[in-house]
């Protein structure tokens, strides 16, 4: 309320130009409010790979203002920036990469981001730049928030209602013990009009315009069955904003945790050329401009431009800051079931029966909150799970995993050991008045650890070891729930503002890093547990940026109905685009009864995204997948068995995701980004570079319509292998059996022969390629393989990453990283080329040895494709096939 009384127009901030001074690291200045005279110190840095940071805090605060610690990966390496240019109330500043210039206008204060002589991004040109500075409390004080109205009105109401020092929501009461502490900032996009990101809301993929009390919401809450087509916050924030047009992808990151709010608004703006004469400017065109403004309630402006110029680019410049996604154990990209709750040890053996008597794969069983003592976690109901090691052995024996729940909020029980350590030793956030702050959650009255301690996250990291949590083994992994943090009967469900964390920071200004923390540690435990050797397994409902570096995230609780299948999608692309590549929704929606045949599409739908989990509330109908009649059971077996012979491909674009930051599910624009069609499609998506999918998100659908982006690029059915004829806009019949996926001319995927009963039953499962050729009757693809568990991939090099190219009717397997080893007596069994010209005479294949034999081939004249059989082509070798 109180930065929207600040209107667009002329800024009050002017720069004092005699205050600049350039560093190797930065260029500093001070700029003052034409009104109340605070001075605020501005530091711009160019840092390496295109980004620039823009930083302003009070020169002399009261106390220190909260800056985000933990969520950048080290201190960006800097570049020297140049004062190239100084004139009457003008600074340009160059960087070393000469494309690139910095003006800064001293009055009003604002600053312009050029590229090549184009701007393309300009900072506080509204006039929006906000900075409530700390002022020492006062009963009598005349209200100061900044260059609004309010300050000429000194009525207690107005004070007030303005929530300055206190603020009321319904009978809560929120105490502002350091007063208004608000900053915001405005940011024009010149030439964009489609903009993406800030995750997480249940809204579309391109953001839209908001207008007054409807802006995007950054402020992590526990929404039960959320609403569609909402700004509200969810579970997790990153606030992260991607615009794009045809030509560059530009990048926002806006680093601060307390509750932030976006508002957007694209226009059309007259171009801005240097006029000649009248006939020119009658031909001005329209271009399009996009303004952002971002609101935070506390901190300081902390903002890195991420200046592409592709949207690859991007991603890397964010995870150059932030981190990339932590390559997952294989076996967590396999099916997940979960429930809340299977009920005892026998449930689960049945469960897991049940999978194998209906030759469903599956990896892991997940055990929700009531498997513990009465919501204790780190503990085991002594009734329903009386011996969990055999229970996990029995697991075990199958090759496969279990993953229990463990929430934030500990039970106010003195007799409960972890309640009992955590109180003696201080480690519970406390309330306004230094007492430890006490909430309503599952357990009933609950005290909430500080993560924000480093303290605290070792000793939580430490009750994963073993011998501390009793009845675990090393085939047990972690889900993070309810680490909003959510706590009942409290305003919005969460935990006030005025509650106190380490180091004395009030909840507001970490608010949406707490989810973070708690994964950060439960990540760290699980590694630590195995003695650094083991990568760890962690889902988490709430996330924050960098929460890739720590495991996955899912879309929360979601409902069994069509629309939120069909929502799920531009929910999952945005996380990808924000950096979180393993993230999934619930499959079959969590709240409800799904019919069989969303179930069905549903499944299908999840077989193609990242994280792959059926899960559902206490009070649905059990819904494993072989309850809903003979051939739901056999479609939903099919779409699960596609996902583990896929896995191949999976697993190696999580490799990318991990070295070179690429999203794993990406939007089409990413992969098409000057193709218009594309930018605002968000029911088709691309996995990787190679498949196009389709999900089918209408009830009884008979077609669904496809976009086929490029006019000069080839699809091919990725079952059928047929060449689709058209390109653009097709209408594609469908039937319950499957949905529409489709491989891209020029790309080589791998895959398993068939699938086993779950990842570990696969290791030596055969491999088969399918080779999609392009218009130059050429393709290439990767393969990356490790023992996909442990960290020697990265302490001992033990992975091998091979590339396969299809030229000149020759298929040839390379090494791509040579510092990499791993042996494997897995083969590549089958090769299928898709639209091969004509029928071959012979095929050879021949190793690095010399070594040469003919191959056994077929060819199938309707689709085109070649069938090459009983290959037995080491994984790890150097070899080439010729088809003549």
């Amino acid at each position: 309320r109180r930065q929207k009384l600040l209107h667009p127009g002329k800024s009050l901030y002017r720069v004092l130009l005699d205050s600049v001074t350039l560093s190797d690291e930065n260029v500093k200045f001070q700029i003052i409010h034409e009104e109340n005279k605070v001075l605020l110190q501005v530091e711009i840095y160019e840092i390496e790979s295109n980004i620039f940071r823009l930083k302003i805090d009070e020169v002399s605060p009261l106390r220190a203002r909260y800056k985000v610690p933990d969520v950048l990966i080290k201190e960006p390496t800097t570049q020297r920036l140049f004062i190239s240019h100084k004139e009457a109330g003008i600074l340009v500043l160059s960087s070393v990469n000469e494309d690139y210039k910095l003006q800064v206008t001293s009055n009003p204060f604002q600053v312009e981001l050029q590229s090549k002589g184009e701007t393309v991004m300009s900072m506080n040109s509204n006039g929006l730049l906000y900075f409530e500075h700390l002022q020492p409390p006062s009963s009598d004080r005349e209200p100061t928030a900044q260059n609004e109205e309010a300050a000429s009105d000194s009525s207690k109401e107005k004070q007030e209602d303005l929530g300055l020092w206190q603020e009321k929501f319904g009978s809560f009461l929120d105490i502002k013990a350091h007063g208004p502490t608000s900053v915001g900032m405005d940011f024009s996009l010149h030439g964009y009009d489609h903009v993406y990101g800030i995750p997480q809301h249940t809204e579309t993929l391109l953001l839209k315009n908001t207008s007054d009390g409807d802006a995007y919401r950054l402020y992590n809450l526990d929404i039960f069955g959320h609403k569609i087509h909402d700004k509200i916050g969810i579970y997790g924030s990153v606030p992260l904003l991607l615009a794009h047009k045809p030509n560059r992808t530009s990048g926002i990151f806006w680093l601060n945790s307390s509750e932030t709010l976006v508002d957007i608004s694209t226009k059309a703006i007259a171009e801005h050329t240097p006029s000649r004469s009248a006939a020119e400017t009658a031909k001005q065109r329209a271009v399009p401009l996009t303004d952002v403004r971002w609101m935070s309630e506390s901190g300081i402006i902390d903002v890195f431009l991420l200046m592409g110029p592709t949207a690859f680019d991007v991603f890397k410049q964010f995870a150059q800051l932030t981190g990339t996604q932590a390559l997952p154990p294989l076996f967590s990209l396999g099916y997940h079931q979960c429930r809340w709750n299977y009920e005892d040890e026998q449930d689960v053996r049945a469960v897991d029966a049940g999978f194998d008597a209906h030759d469903i794969p599956y990896d892991a069983i997940w055990l929700d909150i009531e498997h513990t003592d009465g919501k204790r976690y780190f503990t085991w109901d002594k009734q329903k799970f009386q011996n969990p090691r055999k229970m996990q052995e029995h697991l075990r024996k199958k090759k496969r995993k279990l993953v229990v729940i463990i929430d934030p909020h500990i039970k106010v029980d003195p007799s409960y050991t972890l309640y009992a350590q955590a109180k003696e030793k201080g480690y519970f956030v406390k309330d306004r008045n230094g007492q430890d702050f006490e909430g309503i959650s599952w357990p009933g009255s609950s005290c909430y650890l500080d993560f924000t301690n480093p303290e605290v996250r070792k000793w939580y990291a430490d009750q994963f070891a073993f011998k501390t949590y009793k009845g675990s083994t090393n085939i047990l992994f972690v889900w993070n729930d309810m680490n909003e943090p959510s706590v009942f009967k409290e305003a919005e469900l969460t935990m006030q503002k005025d509650a106190v964390h380490y180091n004395n920071w009030e909840h507001r200004e970490v608010h949406n890093l707490y989810g973070f923390y708690q994964q950060m540690a439960t990540a760290e435990g699980l590694i630590r547990r195995s003695s650094g050797k083991e990568r760890p397994f962690v889902l988490t409902r709430s996330f924050f940026a960098g929460s890739q570096k720590y495991g996955a995230v899912w879309t929360g609780d979601n409902t069994a109905e069509w629309s939120y299948l069909k929502i799920s999608i531009p929910m999952l692309l945005t996380m990808n685009m924000a950096g979180i590549s393993f993230c999934g929704a619930d499959v079959g929606g969590f709240i409800g009864d799904p019919e069989a045949e969303l179930l069905v599409r549903w499944y299908q739908a999840g077989a193609y995204q990242p994280f792959f989990r059926g899960h559902s509330n206490m009070e649905s109908k059990r819904r494993e997948p072989w309850l809903f009649g003979e051939k739901s059971t056999q479609i939903i077996r099919g779409a699960i068995r596609e996902r583990y012979i896929l896995l191949p491909y999976l697993y190696t674009l999580f490799y990318r995701a991990h070295t070179a930051a690429e999203p794993v599910m990406r939007s089409l624009w990413i992969e098409f980004p000057g193709k218009i069609e594309t930018f605002d499609v968000e029911n088709e998506y691309m996995l990787g570079n190679a498949l196009l999918v389709h999900p089918v998100t209408e009830k009884e659908a008979k077609t669904v319509t496809v976009l086929f982006p490029g006019s000069e690029e080839i699809w091919y059915d990725f079952r059928k292998f047929k060449r689709m004829e058209d390109a653009g806009t097709v209408k594609i019949p469908v039937t319950l059996e499957n949905i529409p996926v489709f491989q891209r001319g020029g790309t080589v995927i791998p895959l398993k022969t068939t699938a086993g009963k779950s990842t570990e039953w696969m290791t030596d499962t055969p491999y088969e390629l399918h080779v999609a050729l392009d218009t130059e009757a050429c393709a290439v693809g990767e393969l990356y393989v490790d023992d996909g568990h442990s960290f020697q991939y990265l302490q001992k090099k033990q992975f091998l990453y091979r590339k396969f190219t299809f030229h000149k009717n020759v298929l040839s397997s390379s090494c791509v990283d040579e510092s990499g080893q791993y042996h494997t007596t897995c083969v590549v069994e089958r090769v299928i080329i898709l639209g091969f010209g004509k029928q071959p005479t012979f095929v050879t294949a021949s190793s690095k040895d010399g070594k040469k034999k003919e191959v056994v081939f077929a060819y199938d004249m309707k689709t085109s494709a070649l069938t090459l059989e009983k290959l037995a082509l080491s994984v790890d070798a150097d070899w080439e096939i010729c088809i003549s």
